[in-house]
């Protein structure tokens, strides 16, 4: 068993979902190798609901880490569940497109996608950087 796949399992044990009942747990490891955990944290108003990958990402950053290397996700169904696109968004803040994005299948199956293959052509600093220098969106 992968040992970030079972921490990500562990984490999710702490999720509070009361309306979709679906319990979601990450874990990040960091360029220095310490692991920071998540877990969904939903609420009624479901645009404030808080994902399991960002949860994670914002312990990690909290305590001063920046550059990540891999992160497993696994759901209480074991469904091969992918960080959604706002968390491939946030990865992408701290990430390079070849952070390994591990993905529990159930028993010792897992899949493996890089971030890059998750979220092509992603909002970056430089994207922002390269439409201001065009004039944004002044110059349509």
């Amino acid at each position: 068993m992968d040992p970030l796949v079972e921490t990500a399992r562990e984490a999710l044990e702490a999720a509070y979902v009361p309306y979709s009942e679906y319990r979601v747990g990450a874990a990040l490891r960091t360029a220095d190798g310490t692991v920071y955990t998540g877990c969904n944290l939903e609420n009624a108003n479901y645009s404030n609901s808080l994902h399991a990958e960002e949860v994670a990402v914002a312990e990690a950053v909290k305590n001063g880490h920046e550059a990540f290397e891999r992160i497993a996700v696994s759901s209480g169904v074991r469904d091969g569940v992918t960080p959604c696109g706002m968390c491939r968004q946030t990865l992408a803040e701290f990430a390079d497109d070849d952070l390994v994005v591990v993905c529990d299948e159930g028993g010792e199956e897992t899949s493996e996608y890089t971030l890059g293959e998750l979220l092509p052509n992603t909002i970056s600093e430089q994207t922002l950087s390269d439409a201001d220098a065009e004039g944004g969106a002044e110059a349509e």
